[in-house]
Order: structure tokens, then C-alpha cells, then sequence
């Protein structure tokens, strides 16, 4: 190790690590993550406390995303100064490997967010308790087909359109990112990108269709019922306060027609890619090296804005705001939780995970404030250790599956915990802060951060109590 990085390791190991010495990091690198300290995952907890507490404390100064740019670099740049003397080192790696997650990850949620934006439907949808149920399942099952955030960019803007003569709507946006964004997606490795890195590491495609369904219908059908519900009252609230008939003019309604139908085939090109690349398509049955996918989803997501007409676009009220914010939040998400997850791959086991409803809370838990895939990647690697499974091999969880009903139902657990928590916070998959942002691009004032984990707390958390003594006790 050269000199200079020899004193960065030294200075930085000294904050970051417990008791390493300067020899230990210089000359065994690997035994980095067994030794990181608490305090490494500082960044990141300021990160979260920042995307909780800025919108309340200077919420004009945050919204500019300049701004957040610089906290995001400021808290970034120590874990970066970090890594960089390890970087030769498997753990110097996986900041690279973070990197890459976040291409991949803003490659998908980018060609989505525009072929989406490029889908115009005419007309005015019923914005009835009934009609916004209606729009809501319907999102429950495209979430599972052109997946979550497909779906989320698709709906939420003739969603809001319904909406727009109610004068309290924050709900119907809070209850859309539960089960578009997040619950509908459990039937396909498609529909969340958990399912799919369980996908490219040999859980087969029709796996969460046949093992999930009724955990899928179980969730949804409660939140469909219980929104239903809570918006029908509401929406009598309204009646009463506001002069005229609130329900005539939320069923005024034009013929519905779509504009840009031939985004869908470029929709149709992002769902095939992913299957193509998770099969090995064209190479040999392995998954495609990375940045294939990546590109031909870039080009796929580019040919769909310069082939829709602009029209379409103005009519959405679409603009890049919304997915630059999550851009630039998201990079330091994903570098700052580097830390968080090496220290869960070293010291996993001493979570005491053994039971399945252990599995399904602690990945939850944890994809409730960390990115939901690598977290599952973790939680499914920990379950393999517990049944002596080795990780080498490219299919390993097609090997863990196979030792019986045991294994089964933790990767049920593991799966249930990633999607379906997702939905606690506004960071808990990347779908729900671009619903948020586009919301109120849209003139809907959204729950702040502690305000939505509210309305998660009270709703979601008690589906999840009932889920854990029905599937997973």
C-alpha cells in the first residue's frame, strides 16, 4: 500500500474501525468488514435523519436539488475516502458494486419514469371512493407485470387527474405507493427487484407466483378494503363541508382514450430485457455481463422520448424533476449504506435468526431503511448459512430451495419482508419518493417523512402482525 493511502487508511480506520491497526489494514484488507465500528454507518443515519427532518426544518431550502445534492456529496464523501485505500480489496469492492446497483437501479427507474411519461390517457376517470379502488387493483396487478415502478409512473398521474376536484387526497396517493409501488409487485421477479436478484441466483420465475399468490391477495385485499373505506368517508366528509354535489363532479367523465400506445412496446422491451439478461439469453444460460442490460434499457427509455410526441408529455405536466430527486438521493443511499451491509454480511449470524417470522421481520425491518435488494440478498445468504448451503455457485438458492419445506419457507419470509415493507417509509424502494415527488409536482401536499411512517405504522404494521401468526409463526 502506498504511503498516502497507507495515512488514509490509518486516519479513516481509526473512526471507522474497532481497534485495527495500521498493519491489519494494510496487510489483511478482508478483515475490514468483521471490524468495522457503529460508528461507520453514521453517514448514513445523518443521510435519513436529513430526508426525514429538512422538508419540515427548511423545507424551501430542500427542495432545490442543488441542495440535496450537497448533502448528499458531504455525507458521501467520507464513506468514498473510506474505501478508496482498500480498493484493490474485496471489501474496496463493493464500493464499486454499489455503483453499479445504483446504474443499474437508475437505468431501470429512468426508462420507466419517461416511456411511462410518454402514456398519456384521455379523459377524465371517476375519482369516487369506488373508482380510486378500482385504479388502485388494477395497479396491484400491472405492479407484478411491468413492475412496481412501471405501474407507479403509469397510474399516479390519471389517478391524480380523477382526483382533481377533491379537496383531500393525500391518502389516495399515501395508499397507491402501499400497494402499486410496493405490494403488488410479490408475483414475478418482474414486479421488485428483490424477486429478481432472487431470480438471477437460481429461484426459479414462476417461484414467487406459486409460492406467494395468497400472501399477494391476502395484503392486497385488506388495503383495497380498508382504503375503500376510509376514503368513502372522507369523501362524505367532503359532501357535507362543501356546497353542491362532490360525487357529480367527480363522476363528470370524457370517453377514455390512450395517447402513446407505442410506449408499451418499448414497455414490453424493458420486461423482456430483464428476462432475457436473468435467463442468459444468447449466452449459454449465463446471466449477461453487466451493462448490457443497463444500455439497451438507457436506449430503450431514449427512443421512447424522441418517438412520443411532446404533446403527450405536456398533457402528464411531465418533467424530470421528479426522477433527478430520486437520482440524487438515492447515490447517497447507496453509497452511504455500504458500511450498514458489510456489516450485516460479517456479522449476520449474530442476529440470531432462526425462525421464519425472524426472517420476514428483520429483512423488513431493515428494507423498511436500507435499499430492499441487497438486503435481501443479505437476509437470503444468512438462511443459506443456517442450512449449510455453500454461496459460491451462480444458482446457490436454487440449491437451498431444494433441501425441503424448511428453506421454502424462510425465502417466503425473506421475500414477503423485502417487497412488502418496503412501503413503510418514503426510502424503503425507489418507486415511493417518485410517486411522492410527482404528487406534489401535482399541487397535493404529501405527509412528511414521520407522517407517512404514521399512516404506515397504523395500517400497514397491523396487516403485517396478522400476516406473521397466519403465514410464519
Amino acid at each position: 500500500m502506498k504511503p498516502c493511502r497507507l495515512l488514509l487508511a490509518l486516519l479513516l480506520a481509526s473512526v471507522f474501525c474497532d481497534g485495527a491497526t495500521a498493519s491489519e489494514i494494510a496487510g489483511d484488507a478482508h478483515s475490514l468488514a468483521a471490524g468495522l465500528s457503529g460508528i461507520s454507518i453514521a453517514p448514513f443515519i445523518l443521510l435519513l435523519l436529513c430526508i426525514a427532518v429538512m422538508p419540515l426544518a427548511a423545507g424551501h431550502w430542500w427542495e432545490h436539488n442543488r441542495n440535496k445534492s450537497i448533502v448528499v456529496l458531504l455525507l458521501s464523501l467520507p464513506i468514498v475516502l473510506f474505501f478508496l485505500p482498500f480498493w484493490q480489496a474485496q471489501e474496496g469492492h463493493e464500493l464499486l458494486e454499489k455503483v453499479k446497483e445504483y446504474i443499474s437501479f437508475m437505468s431501470l427507474l429512468g426508462a420507466l419514469f419517461v416511456i411511462s411519461g410518454g402514456i398519456y390517457v384521455r379523459g377524465s376517470l371517476s375519482g369516487s371512493p369506488l373508482g380510486n379502488t378500482s385504479m388502485l387493483a388494477l395497479g396491484a396487478l400491472l405492479a407484478s407485470i411491468i413492475g412496481t415502478t412501471g405501474a407507479s409512473v403509469l397510474l399516479i398521474r390519471p389517478l391524480l387527474r380523477a382526483n382533481v376536484t377533491r379537496v383531500r387526497k393525500a391518502h389516495i396517493v399515501v395508499f397507491f405507493i402501499f400497494i402499486v409501488s410496493n405490494c403488488g409487485g410479490l408475483l414475478t421477479p418482474i414486479g421488485d427487484p428483490p424477486l429478481f436478484l432472487g431470480f438471477l441466483k437460481g429461484v426459479s420465475f414462476f417461484w414467487t407466483l406459486k409460492e406467494l399468490w395468497l400472501q399477494w391477495l391476502g395484503v392486497n385485499f385488506a388495503l383495497l378494503i380498508i382504503f375503500q373505506v376510509y376514503d368513502q368517508v372522507i369523501f362524505g366528509r367532503e359532501e357535507k363541508e362543501r356546497s353542491g354535489s362532490q360525487l357529480e363532479q367527480v363522476l363528470q367523465h370524457e370517453p377514455i382514450r390512450i395517447d402513446g400506445l407505442l410506449n408499451f412496446a418499448f414497455l414490453a422491451g424493458i420486461v423482456a430485457t430483464i428476462v432475457a439478461s436473468g435467463s442468459g439469453f444468447l449466452n449459454g444460460g449465463r446471466q449477461w455481463p453487466w451493462g448490457i442490460q443497463e444500455g439497451l434499457m438507457i436506449g430503450l427509455g431514449i427512443a421512447g422520448y424522441f418517438t412520443t410526441p411532446s404533446v403527450n408529455r405536456t398533457s402528464n405536466r411531465f418533467s424530470f424533476a421528479p426522477i433527478i430527486e430520486v437520482a440524487v438521493l438515492f447515490i447517497g443511499i447507496f453509497v452511504t449504506m455500504a458500511p450498514a451491509l458489510l456489516l450485516l454480511n460479517a456479522r449476520g449470524k449474530e442476529l440470531g435468526l432462526e425462525l421464519p417470522w425472524h426472517f420476514f421481520w428483520a429483512t423488513g425491518i431493515l428494507s423498511s431503511f436500507l435499499d430492499n435488494a441487497p438486503t435481501y440478498m443479505t437476509l437470503a445468504a444468512t438462511a443459506c448459512g443456517i442450512h449449510g448451503v455453500d454461496l459460491s455457485g451462480a444458482a446457490y438458492l436454487n440449491d437451498f430451495l431444494s433441501k425441503g419445506e424448511a428453506p421454502q419457507l424462510l425465502l417466503r419470509a425473506i421475500s414477503c419482508g423485502a417487497v412488502l415493507m418496503g412501503a413503510n417509509t418514503y426510502i424503503g424502494n425507489g418507486p415511493n419518493f417518485m410517486v411522492k415527488a410527482i404528487a406534489e409536482e401535482n399541487g397535493v401536499t404529501m405527509p412528511s417523512f414521520f407522517g407517512y411512517m404514521v399512516y404506515s405504522g397504523c395500517i400497514l404494521t397491523p396487516i403485517f402482525i396478522v400476516m406473521t401468526f397466519l403465514f410464519f409463526a
